[in-house]
């Protein structure tokens, strides 16, 4: 279960960060993160990705349709050591973290910009669908 969301000095200031442990390991966490076809999965607000890269690396572009309605472009600033960072339409958006915490656990969290603060709300929901999906992935494969 999520964490209640907390503000936390990141590599970006200061960001309200909203947590969960995953009973995955941080690399199966990370796949889930940052591959660009599973996006829609676990992300609440994000319908549909339009990018060249299947996984993202920094200075990956494209488009997310957000909620089913309009199609948003997208670049990926900061993408490595399990934390990556992004604009959508150009403006500074949502961190995304993990923390390995030993044999199959880990922390996945969001950073989330302080003007942003209610968009806690459909992160705690996609930090479930992605410990779900990472989860299942581990059971799949180990």
């Amino acid at each position: 279960m999520a964490s209640l969301p907390q503000i936390e000095r990141t590599p970006d200031g200061r960001r309200l960060v909203v947590d969960r442990v995953v009973g995955a390991d941080a690399d199966a966490v990370w796949s889930v993160l940052t591959d660009t076809e599973q996006w829609p999965e676990w992300g609440p607000s994000v319908s549909a990705v339009r990018s060249r890269d299947r996984y993202i690396e920094p200075g990956s572009r494209g488009e997310v349709q957000v909620a089913g309605g309009p199609w948003i472009p997208f670049e990926v600033e900061t993408c490595g050591d399990y934390r990556w960072t992004w604009r959508v339409a150009r403006v500074p958006a949502t961190g995304h973290a993990v923390t390995p915490l030993g044999d199959d656990r880990s922390r996945v969290a969001f950073e989330i910009p302080l003007l942003a603060g209610g968009y806690a709300v459909v992160c705690r929901r996609a930090l479930d669908r992605i410990a779900s999906i990472a989860e299942h992935d581990e059971l799949s494969t180990g």
